[in-house]
């Protein structure tokens, strides 16, 4: 008996080892439950989680910040009071023209970087609802008469006009007239495209819900109506100007709140977003517009109202993982680091095999004397009683 239970605590101190290495291997499994729940947390919550992460070594998506705004100018010209939309002049260093808002006349205006408007262009057209403005590499600027608030509009119009030879006031400048028409019905639209290269149009609708992205035909007609193309459902977003950047791969949208990048092709996508402080915006209901920058990689956004500021910011992109934090006491380097998540195992196999086997060893020795002692306690009571011995059988 006592070396039957001397081999038992024995094999119980093997399967006690054995348990002991289980959790060594379990554990290699717990960042990527930790980074999807931190994922569903509260803020606060996933912050919490995402401070244990990085201690355990855990790298996390970090957010995108708000960019850095730097003010250039404010327009302060009692003719612009609406500035629904903004664009960098290609002929023109330091010019950006701009458009109001639904109510005024077919016009742009051209304001220099500190705020002072260097020209006004103005054409005989009917214009409806002016939203946007962009420009093109051979100097012909694009006035894009898609505002439809109530969704009503058959038609809408696109209106081209050149740069002009030299600074100064200009009316009854000539201009063409493109009718465009969408496959799905009336929408609102703020926000025009037009390709670097290859001039391609495209409409961006305004929408809480369901907003897409359109193609104009590559070489629209002047002679009746151009019917878009539905390219691709719009990233999420209210977007009320958009442009796209010098390389023409990448489109920046703009929102009431911020400004998003989106890497162009035959399926566009979201890069990254940023918020815009409502502090940059006149009011945040009048955050409007957003034009290429005066440095590489930068936006400037322009806002609604008399005496609006432009500010440049830069463009929003993806941002990097976090390194794991530093350890407070740095361990020396092993040559064998690598292979500690091997060897845990090949110890942990070990170490079963070697419960099994004293198992097995338990059974063999301790069986064969245990029935011996039944056998001779038989006899002995069998002697003392005078009785015959019973013969040992099976339980039916």
């Amino acid at each position: 008996m006592r070396l039957r239970a001397g081999l038992a605590l024995v094999a119980a101190g093997f399967f006690g080892l054995a348990g002991t290495a289980l959790p060594a291997g379990a554990s290699a499994f717990a960042p990527e439950s930790v980074s999807a729940a931190s994922a569903a947390l509260s803020p606060q919550a996933a912050g919490g989680a995402a401070s244990a992460a990085s201690r355990a070594g855990v790298q996390l998506p970090v957010a995108d910040p708000s960019p850095a705004a730097k003010k250039l100018f404010t327009i302060r010209d009692e003719r612009v009071t609406e500035s629904s939309g903004l664009a960098k002049a290609y002929k023109y260093e330091g010019i950006y023209w701009t458009v109001n808002d639904s109510g005024d006349k077919a016009r742009v205006f051209g304001v220099d970087t500190t705020g002072k408007v260097k020209m006004e262009l103005s054409f005989n057209a009917e214009v409806r609802d002016v939203e946007a403005v962009a420009v093109d590499r051979d100097g012909t600027i694009y006035i894009a008469d898609i505002g439809d608030n109530k969704a009503t509009r058959d038609v809408v119009e696109i209106y081209t006009i050149p740069e002009p030879g030299q600074l100064g006031d200009a009316g009854n400048v000539p201009y063409h007239r493109y009718d465009f028409t969408y496959p799905d019905g009336a929408h609102d639209a703020e926000t025009l495209l037009v390709e670097p290269g290859t001039d391609q149009l495209y409409i961006v609708t305004k929408s809480a819900k369901g907003a897409g992205i359109y193609a104009a035909p590559p070489a629209p007609s002047r002679e009746g109506t151009n019917e878009l193309t539905k390219l691709a459902p719009a990233p999420a977003g209210v977007f009320t100007d958009g442009t796209f950047l010098p390389d023409g791969q990448r489109v920046v949208l703009r929102t009431a709140t911020g400004v998003s990048t989106i890497a162009w092709g035959e399926s566009p996508s979201l890069v990254a977003s940023a918020n815009v402080p409502a502090a940059q915006c006149t009011s945040i209901a009048l955050c409007e517009s957003v034009a290429v920058g005066q440095a590489n990689d930068t936006v400037v956004i322009g806002s609604e109202g008399e005496n609006s500021a432009v500010y440049q910011v830069a463009v929003p992109a993806k941002q990097a993982a976090t390194p794991p934090a530093a350890s407070a006491t740095p361990k020396p380097a092993t040559g064998n680091e690598s292979n500690t998540e091997p060897a845990k195992s090949h110890n942990l196999r070990w170490i079963l095999i070697g419960a099994a086997a004293f198992a097995l060893i338990i059974t063999i020795i301790t069986f064969p004397p245990g029935r011996r002692e039944r056998l001779d306690r038989m006899a002995e009571n069998a002697r003392l009683t005078g009785q015959s011995p019973r013969t040992p059988h099976r339980r039916p």
